[in-house]
């Protein structure tokens, strides 16, 4: 992995979408620089692998899901005694153009990336605000400003999530919590079900010509996590080879 930055001893991290991809190599990081992980996954054995793979905790749970959300956090603070750190990374895809999506791929993928990211931000600040101490890392998208063909429900869904963000750091600041983004551009499951031709064209209009491996998401999002970055807030940062410029 390299060299770690930055010192998360004492800390506790959660990290949702865990099980594989970003969230597992966020999850990774955090371990590697002496935090507590908590890996949130909806798949259960693949979470199982990972979190024994990383010495980390994993808790199965829908993130859509108000109940499950508040047993993630009491686990965690069960096992470790606090929580510090929150990165919201779950999503899902349900992709289809505007006139072919149902009711339910709509609310399915709203529910997962934007209520995901509002019900584990809210169990968490109650903890945060007793430590006055908190950092909050969402992970939005590229699409969420520029929008992309079969994907209205995920581009909404993100462009909430900036949205969230940028509430969430206001409401926040007193407490000592900052709520920063993250707009990655990774190869991960989601890229891998792309068609190897639009790939391509995708990976021609990045800059720096080819998609990030996930680990590369880690360290901007552990910058985000410390202590040194205390006073940086409501920030939506690219970590995407300068897709975005």
């Amino acid at each position: 992995m390299g060299n770690i930055a930055y010192d998360f001893s004492g800390r506790t991290v959660i990290v949702t979408g865990a099980a594989r991809g970003i969230g597992l190599e966020i999850g990774r990081y955090f371990r590697a620089a002496g935090a507590q992980a908590v890996l949130v996954d909806f798949d259960g054995e693949e979470l199982e692998r990972a979190a024994a793979e990383i010495d980390a905790i994993g808790v199965r749970a829908d993130v859509s899901s108000t109940e499950d959300v508040e047993q993630v956090v009491a686990t965690a603070v069960e096992r470790t005694g606090r929580v510090d750190v929150l990165v919201n990374n779950a999503g899902i895809l349900r992709d289809k153009v505007l006139w072919k999506i149902t009711d339910e791929d709509w609310e399915a993928v709203l529910a997962v990336h934007a209520g995901g990211t509002f019900r584990l931000t809210r169990a968490c600040v109650p903890h945060f605000r007793e430590q006055e101490f908190g950092r909050v890392i969402n992970v939005t998208s590229y699409t969420g400003l520029h929008g992309n063909t079969g994907q209205s429900n995920y581009a909404t869904a993100k462009a909430g999530i900036i949205g969230f963000t940028k509430t969430a750091a206001k409401e926040l600041a007193r407490f000592g919590v900052t709520v920063n983004a993250i707009s990655p551009n990774a190869e991960t499951r989601m890229v891998a079900s792309i068609p190897p031709d639009k790939l391509a064209e995708i990976a021609a209009g990045i800059p720096m010509g080819r998609f990030a491996h996930p680990a590369e998401m880690s360290a901007a999002v552990a910058f985000l996590a410390s202590e040194e970055a205390g006073y940086i807030t409501g920030v939506v940062l690219p970590v995407d080879g300068g897709l975005s410029m």
